[in-house]
């Protein structure tokens, strides 16, 4: 398993992990082609041939922000989306972000619990912020002085 920047030959796989993950924000292929041109950073997880995971990041100030972050539903509970986010977190780190930040919808109990292992909590709601249903999101923070340094770190459950 291979985590590396993404690329624009990367977009249409990205699509296919987004069209199966519909708790995530969906994103058109320009969003993804600015990504891809280095607008901002995002990184793929690959093994062989296949994307198995991707994430988007963004820096803002003093804080890191996680956009999107989606792993395809046979490759979940493997390490990918561990990888993924540790990959934004030391990019973080290099950045001297104090903080990093996400949003998840409100019944995403899977990707709730995924971000506690890391330090993340709960810190706000935002009313109705999802589309497609429309739901409300969770303001998710960790401190770096608090969050997970490694993977070795991080249990992965089977």
């Amino acid at each position: 398993m291979k985590v590396r920047p993404l690329e624009s030959g990367d977009i249409e796989s990205i699509l296919g992990i987004q069209s199966v993950c519909p708790e995530i924000a969906q994103w058109t292929p320009p969003d993804y082609a600015r990504v891809a041109h280095g607008e901002m950073p995002g990184w793929v997880c690959q093994e062989e041939a296949e994307i198995r995971g991707f994430l988007v990041a963004r820096s803002i100030g003093s804080d890191i922000e996680i956009l999107n972050l989606a792993v395809r539903p046979q490759a979940r509970r493997l390490g990918v989306g561990t990888s993924l986010l540790l990959q934004s977190l030391e990019w973080g780190r290099a950045q001297q972000a104090e903080r990093a930040i996400l949003e998840v919808r409100v019944s995403n109990i899977a990707a709730l619990r995924f971000y506690e292992r890391f330090g993340f909590h709960v810190a706000g709601r935002r009313p109705r912020y999802y589309n497609t249903p429309v739901e409300d999101a969770l303001l998710l923070i960790a401190h770096f002085d608090k969050v997970q340094p490694s993977v070795s770190s991080v249990p992965i459950r089977p």
